[in-house]
């Protein structure tokens, strides 16, 4: 199997989770985001499925071909030098051989880590057993061990995103979830939804290993998640929303106002989009 192109992107993207701070983690759907987030400086880039997939004219939740998504990634590992995590939903597939198959073609594409999440999709059964999803991550730790490739597993639970079962058993079931988790092999524990500042530091005191937050109206300050000990704080596709919403107002802008005063002001030239792409790697 085909693994990264230089290995010290494994290393580097290991290494920012164990920093005094907390790291945030742009998330691009294209080539021109992943470069432009890259030239802004930051030093690592997921990519957001959702964006991914509305950009190629599917909903989120697995409904983009897989080849498609991991065509996608693949331009975005080769655009930058900063190493790229991707966002494989469930791993599509229902079985651990097929997730791991997916995972195989992520790793060959060139992505330094996942993350997985154990949401189904299915409202009548929100969330995958704890069993199964211990048992694809311990599948995903063991394949990526054997071919050296210190693969980053981020677990995901969906369980504040969802807001999965009763609210007052709902952080012990997270708990519970992201010990079984790092037990399996994981090495952060990603928990979408959760944004309660109380709860985030009652998450720290439990659990050891890195923990990965996503970017909401209510998150915590930068300065207040180092306080706590949070290591990353993912952008998920609020990036890709708002371009969507310029883009919107863009729109609106000119059939109501018959204004094209955001097409026009303080925008890249065209020059300069071309002289940006054009940038040796």
């Amino acid at each position: 199997m085909k693994k990264y192109d230089d290995p010290n992107k494994v290393k580097n993207f290991h290494e920012l989770h164990y920093r005094s701070s907390t790291f945030v983690l742009p998330n691009a759907w294209d080539v021109i985001s992943a470069k432009m987030f890259e030239e802004s400086g930051f030093k690592a880039i997921g990519t957001t499925s959702a964006g991914i997939a509305a950009s190629l004219g599917y909903t989120d939740g697995q409904n983009m071909p897989l080849n498609q998504m991991i065509e996608t990634i693949e331009r975005i590992a080769k655009s930058v030098n900063v190493p790229v995590t991707a966002d494989i939903e469930a791993g599509y597939g229902q079985t651990v051989n097929e997730v791991l198959e997916t995972v195989k073609k992520v790793i060959e594409a060139g992505a330094v880590g996942i993350n997985l999440e154990d949401g189904t999709g299915n409202s009548i059964h929100p969330i995958y057993d704890i069993s199964l999803q211990k048992e694809k991550i311990a599948a995903i730790r063991k394949m990526s061990d054997s071919i050296n490739a210190s693969l980053f597993i981020n677990a995901r639970t969906d369980m504040y995103w969802l807001n999965i079962g009763d609210p007052s058993l709902r952080f012990h079931e997270t708990v519970k979830r992201a010990e079984s988790y790092q037990e399996a092999g994981a090495d952060c524990i990603f928990v979408p939804g959760l944004s309660d500042q109380k709860i985030i530091q009652c998450l720290r005191n439990a659990i050891s290993c890195p923990i990965n937050l996503l970017v909401n109206v209510e998150t915590p300050s930068l300065m207040k998640l180092s306080e706590i000990g949070i290591e990353r704080l993912s952008c998920g596709s609020a990036p890709f929303r708002t371009t969507v919403t310029l883009l919107k107002e863009i729109s609106e802008e000119i059939i109501n106002q018959g204004t094209i005063h955001k097409i026009t002001n303080n925008v890249l030239s065209y020059g300069e989009i071309a002289e940006f792409m054009q940038k040796p790697k």
